[in-house]
């Protein structure tokens, strides 16, 4: 089970995946790549604004095109 290409760690690993979409755990970082790719030299939020700003009821997606 310890090889990288072990069937079981590549399903763990996708599970985890997983889960931390659900979660919103990787909510931040498709926001920053969105920004950087399609907005580049543009300001992008600190995470601690992202997050507020989600929070706060404002309109704050991945996308905002």
């Amino acid at each position: 089970m310890g090889r990288p290409g072990h069937p079981a760690l590549r399903a763990l690993r996708s599970v985890r995946w997983y889960v931390a979409s659900v979660m919103g755990d990787n909510h931040y970082e498709r926001y920053v790549a969105h920004r950087r790719k399609n907005h580049p030299g543009e300001p992008v939020m600190t995470e601690r604004e992202y997050w507020r700003a989600r929070y706060d009821g404002a309109t704050v997606t991945a996308r905002c095109c």
